[in-house]
């Protein structure tokens, strides 16, 4: 079985990251390039993990307009990332312009394309905050309502939160991969992340990847930390 942990590399230097990698990388699935580590260090680090062999899961989550955001996704593609994210209130219009873009850039280039991922509602929001941003206070509707809009739109995977995998398994097809974030061993401090399970109850409710950073770069022994959460899911 293909090991589901992506480890967010949410450091500020590409040393660090680098670093964080080698010493990680035979416990986790892939890494997560953020936008602290990507602002700091630039599309350069994107090819260094890369040349270690690791998949890479670029997490920008691009939002524009449509042809903005195309050239965007062309961009990282040819990256040569296996992961990118957007954000699904972008529109359908948006969304079919960066997975035909995805799918044509990686044609040209002889590569399987990237997954686009539609980023539903963020883990740090809840029904307060969709309210002061002017949507319905309710966040299973709002994800369930942006994650159909995604497929409908072409899009092959989705970002959600952990309290919503299983909602959406009963309604999306049943190749959509869903990746996670927010996930909690429950041995750390509180923290910005309000929905949040455990990687095994997230893999139980059906997840396909796992995000996972705090609980892995913050700990004292990452690698075992690392070792420890895949352990637990099998």
């Amino acid at each position: 079985m293909k090991n589901p942990i992506i480890a967010a590399l949410d450091v500020p230097s590409a040393e660090q990251a680098l670093k964080l990698a080698e010493q990680i990388a035979p416990a986790v699935g892939a890494f997560k390039i953020g936008k602290e580590l990507f602002v700091a260090a630039g599309p350069d680090i994107v090819q260094r993990v890369r040349a270690t062999g690791a998949n890479v899961f670029l997490d920008l989550k691009f939002h524009d307009i449509p042809n903005t955001v195309a050239r965007a996704v062309a961009a990282a593609a040819r990256l040569d990332v296996q992961m990118l994210t957007i954000h699904t209130s972008g529109g359908g219009e948006m969304m079919q312009a960066a997975e035909k873009s995805a799918q044509d850039t990686a044609k040209s280039l002889g590569r399987p394309a990237p997954l686009v991922l539609g980023v539903t509602v963020l883990t740090s929001s809840n029904q307060e905050t969709l309210a002061e941003i002017g949507c319905e206070p309710n966040v299973g509707r709002q994800v369930e309502r942006l994650a159909v809009l995604a497929v409908k739109s072409g899009l092959r995977g989705l970002v959600c939160s952990p309290l919503e995998i299983a909602d959406l398994r009963e309604i999306l097809p049943a190749e959509i991969q869903l990746v996670t974030p927010g996930i909690r061993t429950g041995a750390e401090k509180a923290d910005d992340q309000k929905r949040t399970l455990t990687p095994r109850e997230a893999m139980a409710a059906g997840a396909s990847w796992l995000v996972i950073g705090r609980p892995i770069y913050a700990a004292e022994n990452p690698r075992a930390a690392a070792e420890n959460i895949l352990a637990t899911l099998y």
